[in-house]
């Protein structure tokens, strides 16, 4: 499976000049310039991880993060952030993200990040489907014990 992944930051050329790089790797990436306009583009797009900028006019990233994770909890989010708002990158964490990157950040981290990010999402559905199949397919105990019932 390819990783999908999606930029949220209000800053258009930061915005396109990213996107271009991670399409030149080979990178499937959505943007978006707010919260709000992520989130609608989440619900049509299958997105595995999201880079969130902690600080955006309207909706901030921690409001956004929230509303990710509300909604779309296998989402991995990577919150993006500044010098002067380190508090959030630690509000972020506690509130689901799954990392974060100091703002200017390259983009050889931006993708380490996202791949880790990938991982620990494909990891979690494999967990996920494990446990639907368990309740699916009984012990062998299980169905001795229906067995004796009947």
């Amino acid at each position: 499976m390819k990783m999908k992944m999606m930029l949220v930051d209000d800053e258009e050329r930061f915005l396109s000049t990213t996107q271009k790089l991670l399409s030149k790797k080979g990178y499937d990436v959505l943007t978006a310039t707010s919260g709000g306009e992520a989130l609608e583009k989440l619900r049509t797009g299958n997105v595995h991880v999201v880079i969130l900028d902690v600080k955006m006019p309207g909706m901030d990233g921690i409001a956004a993060l929230r509303e990710i994770k509300r909604q779309f909890p296998t989402i991995e989010v990577i919150m993006l952030t500044g010098h002067a708002t380190v508090e959030s990158a630690i509000d972020g964490l506690k509130t689901g993200a799954t990392d974060y990157l100091m703002k200017p950040t390259d983009i050889d981290e931006i993708i380490e990040k996202a791949e880790e990010a990938f991982m620990k999402r494909q990891n979690l559905e494999e967990k996920i489907r494990v446990a639907r199949m368990r309740k699916i397919v009984k012990s062998p105990r299980e169905i001795i014990n229906e067995m004796d019932k009947t």
